[in-house]
């Protein structure tokens, strides 16, 4: 069953914090998941929030430290001695441990690893400190269990055991060579049902995905998905054994870019959260608020262009708002659905059977609109051949701005641009200016203007 904070709760906490009544605050705390005790945390101020972390037993503090938001994950470290951020960082794989250490000042990093007791554990830490966070070198961490293929299953179970003891969960027995080369992963049922006497190198799988070490964390995510693994092994140049991801690394690339895309689509150029400052907002947002502003600019101009057009039939200026909603909304479809095709790997590069297919999709919805459009304009207005440039010049604009939703992000994805990016301001804008040139294009093409 969920825990739910309650406002009652929040305060019997603070008046136990008030008190100093330590055990209570032990009492009420130590049965909770860790991931609620950081949901408890997010809601006191800093000074309490620092003496609750310090009142609870490092073994779990350690996994409250992971779950916290930044800004007071932040601030608690900076309240806490190298000594006392060691001694957290020993209950923790090495993955989050380097995750934690990534955060502090180079010479905090170097008094907190100086004090872990762990030798071993340091140097793994230290040695998952080279790689890029966005790397599978990043994401990976140290513990799993291996056995040699020389081995018989008898001295494999006898490794496996004391390899076991520093593994938090053991998702596969991947197996080596004598250079530590991958070579597979062996079956807990074939090593169960086979002599003891066995070498593993009869018995285990060769087949097994792995990645390398500098392969980018979307990648990773996208592997995992597609073969539906709860960890894989990472490798380095030469392919020997450096490591392991499990999937609870992979949720966090999965939400962290989803938040990215869906910032992108918004216009938000920065990784922002909603407590960053005003000026941190308003530095990610604006950017792509000028730059619309500047097409709106030049759309104007084009409008003014056509003055003499829509002064002579007026209704053609009273159906741009709509013609820019529906060119709009078209395009954003459009390169949602390809954005999407993108990221989960169903759509790779340009298709022509797709592209056919989503020209397809405009010419009905066009056709469709545009006859809606004519059927009110004939009704309303009375102008039929007015109405008829209206509706044939909106078709026009949706075939135009399905096409633009389509290519666009297949040509960002090309040149290595995010393709989100073409899901949310950059279509609008763009389908504004060259929607209004094609409809006051063919408008007077059809009005003889």
């Amino acid at each position: 069953m969920e825990f739910k904070i309650s406002k009652e709760f929040v305060k019997e906490l603070e008046q136990l914090i008030q008190n100093k009544d330590d055990q209570q605050l032990e009492v009420l705390l130590n049965d909770l998941h860790h991931a609620d005790v950081a949901e408890i945390l997010d809601e006191l101020d800093f000074d309490e929030a620092t003496y609750i972390f310090k009142v609870l037993d490092s073994e779990k503090t350690a996994e409250i430290l992971l779950e916290l938001e930044d800004d007071l994950r932040e601030n608690i470290l900076s309240r806490l001695s190298a000594k006392e951020i060691a001694e957290e960082l020993d209950e923790l794989d090495t993955d989050d441990a380097a995750d934690i250490i990534a955060e502090l000042s180079q010479s905090m990093k170097q008094e907190v690893i100086s004090e872990l007791i762990d030798v071993e554990h340091a140097k793994d830490i230290v040695d998952l400190l080279r790689y890029d966070e966005d790397t599978a070198g990043g994401l990976m961490g140290k513990e799993l269990v291996k056995v040699n293929e020389n081995w018989n299953v008898l001295t494999c179970v006898k490794e496996m055991r004391a390899q076991a003891e520093n593994v938090s969960r053991v998702h596969s027995i991947y197996v080596v060579d004598d250079e530590n080369r991958l070579k597979g992963r062996l079956s807990l049922k074939d090593l169960l049902t086979t002599s003891t006497k066995t070498h593993i190198s009869e018995i285990y799988i060769n087949k097994v995905t792995f990645v390398n070490v500098d392969a980018e964390d979307v990648e990773v995510a996208r592997i995992m998905q597609k073969y539906d693994l709860e960890a894989i092994p990472v490798v380095d140049a030469m392919g020997r054994l450096v490591g392991r991801i499990t999937i609870d690394d992979i949720v966090d690339v999965i939400r962290d870019e989803a938040e990215k895309d869906y910032q992108l689509a918004a216009g938000i150029t920065q990784d922002i959260e909603a407590s960053d400052s005003i000026l941190e907002l308003t530095k990610a947002r604006l950017p792509w608020l000028l730059i619309g502003m500047i097409i709106e600019i030049v759309a104007s101009f084009v409008l003014k262009g056509n003055e003499g057009v829509f002064q002579k039939y007026s209704t053609l200026i009273i159906f741009v708002p709509l013609l820019s909603a529906t060119a709009g909304n078209i395009g954003v479809q459009a390169s949602a659905i390809v954005v999407q095709g993108l990221a989960n790997g169903s759509l790779k590069e340009f298709s022509r059977s797709y592209f056919s297919k989503e020209i397809g999709v405009a010419m009905i919805s066009g056709s469709i609109i545009s006859l809606l459009l004519l059927g009110y304009h004939s009704i309303m207005y009375q102008q039929y051949l007015v109405g008829l440039a209206i509706s044939i010049s909106m078709a026009v604009v949706i075939l135009f701005a399905a096409t633009l939703g389509t290519l666009v992000p297949l040509f960002l994805h090309k040149n290595k641009i995010d393709p989100a990016i073409a899901t949310g301001p950059f279509i609008t804008t763009a389908n504004d200016i060259f929607g209004i040139i094609i409809y006051f294009g063919v408008a007077k093409m059809i009005l003889g203007y």
